[in-house]
């Protein structure tokens, strides 16, 4: 390809250097705008890919492919006329001829010039950072060559404590290695977080077994004794491992534009006016190559937003311009949730500050408001971003702050003011920041037609970046449709058009049985965190199918992946199903036992179980198999099904006691211990009206009359507790069973994904008496179909353990690596009452010193 004149003698031609993510966007807002009517565009990209998502770039390392990723196959650029080439690398741009070098050897002749050429990583030149297995972390080939080299290793460490290095570290770890990160500065992500919520972060992450080493420089990197590596730091410590990512940060790909003789910041990056343009009228920059007001914008949607103000000046429109960004973000890096707003260090003169700690569940937040408390300036976010969007609108929109600002942060309390509705927001209240998405803009969506989430996307783009802001879309569309009088979507997301309910009788009727199969007969796309696990539990509550079986396994959150729940070091817990309570001195001997062999933490729970704890993910097969030998089975504590059916003596033993509440406990926990529901649930049976066993506390509680059984429905403890509510006086055993087994199927049935039974109840229309109707009249004619349901459930129980126990392929799930057979150091444990407990950063470091 080589030519000096413009690829059409027609129109002028557009040539866009780079294919990431901003140049992508700055065509597709082009061709949307009819600016391919009006020019010949041309694409270079020097990547083998077309453009893909970076924000989303650890999602290869759980599954997705390259395809999955893509942000286009091609059809977009082929369909409007865009000429489009990959692994091509734009060497010189001659600017006196309007001429492009390509390394190849071709040129070709340009009338407007974008360039997106990004950013490289920063790898500190620190000796040795030239070694074999050294990476960074930026593109899908940078990640094979990480994976390849992931199977033959054990240890691996991040040079670099910022955003982008813990998602690197969150990678590292998928891979199943042992994982550090170096971090120069005192504490992590210091450009989002202050002090103490660096602090606080550190703790989490360490909490899930990664090293954190912040204040720290690496001086050299040399062979190691016992790994690849070792790293000398300046204090005159020391770290071995076997692969080494540098994510220190990045710098504006640039070099093009300095040979060409552009503008440049001192520091480097393009320097460009409020329409992108260059020193050069007719180049253009756009994205982390950029440098407006010497500043660079490393985040997808200042990028963005540059793409649409360079799109509105060629086309003659100067009314989009680029003037600066909100830098705020919300984040899950290593499960653990960031947020930061505006001035997050408290810089603005003046400023107050309210701060909110829970060291128990590792929640900090800190709010920066104005010297007269109205306005919100800033805000910090670690352990819980549930406080993120309201604080947002807030900064974004200046709006007056509530007289007690601080319960913005602060656990709900009577009295408290209500979180910011959608309705309180301005119409330029920023939705989406990744595609500059206002709320006027979903209104004008909605108003031409987008009648949905999905519809609403598609226009707008919104939450198709991050996808940070779907919830606040949600409730704005909503917002949107109930104003124009529209009934609005109750779809359970985008994938399925489908309440759950709806979702359930699909599964049901149709004799489906997988997930896969579900999607392709009535959803789109591959699925989310929202449909896939509801879609699970349905499976499970129909069919009562095993839930690591390989059509399911994809669907489970961590704690129904691995059958138990996951503590805050990183092992997991225990619970063998002790029904009612009762248990023999054999059984009680075999608990102690592998509590002993295996050092685990004994307790005994509210429920009247035993939970044993510590046990890493190699030890729970091992464990299950002695406990399954000797008559256990699984407690279901790590599932969203039946927990416990506390109870008392009852007339066994206890002189009050006017029925055997034992025995009905017992039966009722073996009656429903393999049923799968929308939200866990607990049960308990009181033999007589002093409720030993709390009975109007639970979902199902049950309390012994003189002349049978009183049943109390939909109640709860929890952080809203609630009293149940008396359903049936006077029951015999056989019709208590049966008004038990309709009251939880109906609400298997109906209720939506993780709501509870009372929140379930309230929300039927007519609420108790309603569900008086269909339990006890059968107004809906329902109640042979909801015992029979009940009764398959019952008759195909399994105990998941014995079954996993079983296959060879499931075990396969409980490797701690997929590359190495010895245990966890990260998991260190000390001694408190006679028992372990999981050893905290301090006593770490404590041990580590004295070992050395």
């Amino acid at each position: 390809m080589t030519t000096t004149t413009p690829l059409s003698s027609v129109k002028p031609h557009i040539v866009v250097v780079g294919n990431g993510m901003v140049g992508h966007h700055f065509v597709e807002q082009l061709i949307a705008q009819g600016g391919h009517e009006q020019f010949s565009i041309s694409v270079f990209g020097e990547e083998p890919h077309l453009a893909y998502d970076r924000v989303h770039l650890s999602e290869y390392f759980t599954g997705k492919g390259a395809a999955d990723l893509a942000m286009t196959d091609g059809s977009l650029y082929d369909d409007n006329g865009v000429r489009y080439f990959t692994n091509s690398l734009v060497s010189a741009i001659d600017r006196d001829n309007k001429t492009l070098l390509l390394e190849k050897g071709d040129s070709l002749s340009y009338d407007k010039l974008v360039l997106a050429t990004g950013s490289y990583p920063f790898v500190p030149p620190i000796p040795g950072h030239q070694r074999g297995n050294t990476f960074v972390y930026r593109t899908l080939e940078d990640l094979d060559a990480i994976r390849d080299c992931a199977k033959q290793v054990t240890r691996g460490t991040v040079v670099g404590g910022g955003l982008l290095g813990l998602e690197a570290a969150n990678a590292l770890k998928n891979l199943g290695l042992e994982t550090s990160v170096v971090e120069f500065a005192p504490r992590l992500m210091p450009v989002q977080l202050d002090e103490k919520g660096g602090s606080v972060l550190k703790g989490m992450i360490e909490g899930l077994g990664v090293k954190v080493y912040t204040d720290t420089a690496t001086q050299e990197i040399v062979d190691g004794e016992e790994a690849f590596h070792r790293m000398n730091f300046a204090d005159g410590s020391h770290l071995e491992t076997d692969l080494i990512l540098f994510s220190a940060g990045i710098r504006p790909q640039d070099a093009l534009a300095r040979q060409s003789g552009l503008e440049m910041g001192e520091r480097g990056g393009i320097t460009i006016n409020n329409q992108c343009q260059t020193s050069d009228a007719d180049i253009y920059a756009i994205g982390e190559c950029a440098l407006w007001n010497n500043r660079i914008y490393g985040l997808v949607a200042p990028g963005y937003t540059m793409a649409k103000a360079a799109v509105g000046d060629l086309l003659g429109d100067n009314s989009v311009a680029f003037t600066g960004a909100d830098m705020s973000t919300k984040l899950k890096l290593l499960g653990c949730d960031v947020g930061s707003v505006g001035d997050a260090h408290s810089q603005t003169q003046g400023c107050k500050v309210f701060v909110y700690q829970d060291e128990i569940s590792q929640s900090y937040r800190k709010m920066v408001v104005s010297e007269d408390g109205s306005k919100l300036l800033g805000a910090v976010l670690v352990g819980d971003n549930s406080y993120y969007d309201t604080l947002l609108q807030y900064y974004l929109n200046a709006i007056d702050l509530p007289e007690q600002a601080q319960s913005l942060i602060l656990p709900a309390m009577d009295g408290a003011p209500a979180a910011l509705g959608v309705e309180s927001l301005p119409a330029t209240a920023s939705i989406c920041s990744c595609h500059n998405v206002t709320k006027q803009d979903i209104n004008d969506a909605v108003c031409q037609g987008a009648m949905s989430v999905g519809d609403v996307k598609g226009v707008t783009k919104a939450a198709t970046g991050c996808g940070g802001c779907a919830a606040l879309l949600k409730k704005v569309v909503d917002s949107e449709l109930l104003a124009l009088g529209v009934e609005v979507s109750t779809d359970i997301c985008e994938h399925f058009a489908y309440t759950r309910q709806d979702l359930y009788n699909l599964v049901k009727i149709e004799g489906i049985k997988t997930f896969k199969e579900l999607l392709t007969k009535h959803g789109k796309g591959h699925g989310c965190e929202i449909c896939k696990p509801a879609v699970g539990s349905i499976l499970a509550s129909v069919w009562n199918d095993y839930v690591l079986k390989k059509d399911h396994i994809s669907l489970q959150d961590t704690n129904d992946r691995f059958l138990a729940n996951m503590q805050k070091d990183g092992t997991y817990s225990i619970v063998p199903r002790i029904p009612g309570g009762e248990i023999t001195p054999e059984r009680l001997i075999v608990l102690g036992q592998v509590a002993k062999d295996y050092n685990l933490y004994t307790k005994v729970t509210g429920g009247q179980r035993i939970d044993l704890f510590g046990a890493t993910l190699p030890q729970l097969p091992e464990i299950w198999a002695k406990l399954i030998e000797a008559g256990f089975e699984t407690g279901q504590a790590y599932g969203k099904s039946l927990r416990t059916v506390k109870s008392c003596v009852g007339s066994t033993w206890c002189r009050y006691g006017v029925n055997d509440s034992m025995g009905m406990a017992i039966k009722l926990e073996n009656r429903y211990k393999g049923l799968r529901s929308p939200h866990k649930i607990k049960f308990a049976v009181s033999g007589c009206t002093r409720e030993c066993a709390e009975a109007q506390s639970k979902d199902i509680g049950v309390i012994a009359t003189e002349g049978g059984w009183n049943l109390y429905v939909c109640g709860n403890g929890g952080m809203k507790p609630r009293h149940g509510d008396l359903f049936a006086t006077d029951l015999d055993d056989e019709t208590l069973v049966k008004y038990i087994d309709r009251v939880l199927m109906f609400y298997t049935k109906t209720a939506d994904r993780l709501q509870r039974t009372s929140v379930w109840m309230d929300g039927l229309e007519g609420g108790l008496d309603y569900l008086k109707e269909v339990v006890i009249d059968d107004k809906l004619g329902l109640c042979n179909e909801l015992e029979a349901q009940m009764d398959l459930v019952v008759d195909t129980f399994q105990c998941e353990w014995k079954t996993t126990l079983e296959d060879e392929e499931a075990l396969k799930t409980f490797r701690q690596f997929v590359n190495y057979e010895g245990e966890d150091s990260n998991v260190v444990f000390v001694q408190e009452r006679d028992q372990i407990r999981p050893a905290t950063d301090l006593e770490k470091q404590q041990l580590i010193a004295k070992a050395g």
